[in-house]
């Protein structure tokens, strides 16, 4: 089968429709496009949900939850278990529409979907090990019984940038506490998500648990959904600026919520670093995903002592990797999610070689049309050009020298974001120090890459706050109840 064939199969094969006590059109028919990014063509039209439709996503929602709720964690774990295996079945066909969606390179989409399949035998495994807790009274005259019960019906909101991993790691949590879901993808990558739904009716999970709503109309559609009463949980990861109006929002309500919003990670490398681990690490920081990742290294702080080495290095390595088609062999680095990405990432860079910043490095792109960027290295940027102090979203390093251990934890908590940070040095002393001093919710030390499913996602300040992943995770979707019982009547 030729790969244009392919692609057109593994596009075929995803549902179109809503998710709603099984698949639906929309209300009135409407649907979008839905394009890829390297080319600027359209590969798919899917439902275009609204507000009614997502009506009836929480009315199923709401009716379903008390059975899904009393559904034995074993019987959850196993359908959470046999999805796993499925995406694991299905890989090369979910990696394949992921690409085609978003742009990233094929091999990080496989990457991806093992890493989002992760999620859901990680929480299979939670399921079984939501445990309450029996205490005695300080006084001894009673005994106290603490419960842990599903929050309810929860609205899942998730990016375009990791389209699967996103939704299983708030789907994987929320299903196996027992909660009943309903899941808004993002505009730009729904595919992915259907696909999941697919397969989730396929490992057994009943039609009315999980509603899958696409739509262009995103802020309608979340709004009317957080202000009904019988929504209990919202779960949202995105821009700082959307994560600021759903607070507003919940207060009427004191609706839960899980907030994983923007980052603009420090990545600071000391002058006793090992320069290849850097320079190595600095490239999955800042390439990974096309630099599309709120984890990713905005700001490289390079000590001076070692600064002009350490970009040498990073200019060699740039050069190395290869812009393109995310299906095409041997590319490295996709296109943008769309043209207003780039408008940004360039005025970003202009910005900052206004002010004095040069470009060491600069990518060539493919001809025609797609939403490209070339991965650049930009040296000698001030610390307080917008380069740094804004989130890049882009295959762009910006390095910052700087003098000591005191300026550059100045510089790297003076952001309104606290997500991820890197450290690079060989001492240890120096590395537990720094790492205790910086104002982030992950830090790597000596390493490019922080996410894993046994660890707790999240960050603090701006960046939101909540956590995924990790035994942490499946808190966010429990309440505590506890039952206070006289001990002289019990026998």
């Amino acid at each position: 089968m030729s790969l244009a064939a392919a692609e057109a199969a593994a596009v075929a094969a995803v549902p179109t429709t809503l998710l709603i006590d099984g698949w639906r059109e929309a209300e009135g028919g409407a649907t979008f496009a839905v394009d890829d990014p390297s080319t600027g063509e359209t590969i798919a039209h899917v439902a275009d949900g609204s507000v009614a439709d997502a009506e009836l996503a929480l009315a199923t929602a709401a009716d379903a939850q008390n059975r899904w709720g009393r559904t034995p964690p074993r019987e959850r774990a196993d359908i959470l278990r046999r999805c796993y295996e499925l995406m694991l079945e299905r890989s090369d066909e979910l990696a394949l529409v992921m690409t085609l969606e978003m742009g990233k390179p094929l091999a990080e989409s496989h990457a991806e979907v093992a890493y989002a399949a992760d999620y859901l035998r990680w929480f299979s495994e939670e399921a079984v090990r939501i445990n309450g807790r029996w205490s005695v009274a300080p006084d001894g005259a009673s005994r106290i019984w603490t419960m842990r019960k599903p929050v309810g019906p929860a609205l899942l909101v998730t990016p375009w940038n990791f389209p699967l991993a996103m939704g299983t790691r708030k789907l994987g949590p929320a299903l196996a506490a027992g909660c009943t879901a309903i899941v808004k993808p993002a505009k730009q990558t729904p595919l992915s998500m259907l696909a999941l739904g697919a397969l989730l009716l396929e490992a057994g999970l009943p039609a009315d648990v999980v509603s899958i709503v696409t739509t262009r109309d995103s802020r309608s559609v979340v709004a009317r959904l957080m202000g009904d009463a019988r929504l209990r949980k919202l779960s949202f990861t995105g821009s700082t600026e959307v994560g600021r109006e759903l607070v507003r929002q919940s207060a009427e309500r004191m609706l839960r919520l899980s907030l994983e919003l923007g980052g603009n990670g420090p990545f600071i490398v000391f002058d006793d670093a090992d320069l290849d681990v850097a320079v190595e690490a600095a490239m999955r920081a800042k390439l990974r995903n096309n630099g599309e990742a709120c984890t990713a290294a905005n700001r490289i702080f390079v000590q001076e002592g070692v600064r002009a080495q350490f970009v040498d290095r990073l200019v060699e390595a740039f050069a190395g990797v290869r812009i393109g088609r995310g299906t095409e062999p041997g590319v490295g680095i996709g296109p943008l999610i769309d043209t207003a990405a780039v408008a940004k990432v360039e005025e970003l860079v202009g910005a900052a070689t206004s002010a004095g910043a040069v470009v060491r490095f600069r990518g060539e792109i493919p001809r025609g049309a797609g939403s490209y960027y070339p991965h650049t290295v930009v040296d000698a940027v001030p610390h307080d050009s917008r380069l740094v102090t804004e989130e890049i979203f882009g295959p762009v390093a910006p390095v910052v020298g700087f003098s000591d251990e005191d300026e550059v934890l100045s510089w790297a908590n003076s952001s309104e974001y606290g997500l991820a940070s890197y450290v690079f040095t060989r001492d240890l002393d120096r590395a537990v120090r720094v790492a205790e001093r910086l104002e982030t919710g992950m830090i790597g030390l000596n390493r490019g890459v922080l996410s894993n499913v046994a660890a707790p996602f999240g960050g603090w300040k701006s960046s939101g706050y909540g956590r995924e992943g990790g035994s942490e995770g499946i808190e966010e979707y429990l309440e505590t109840s506890y039952i206070a019982l006289d001990a002289g009547r019990l026998g």
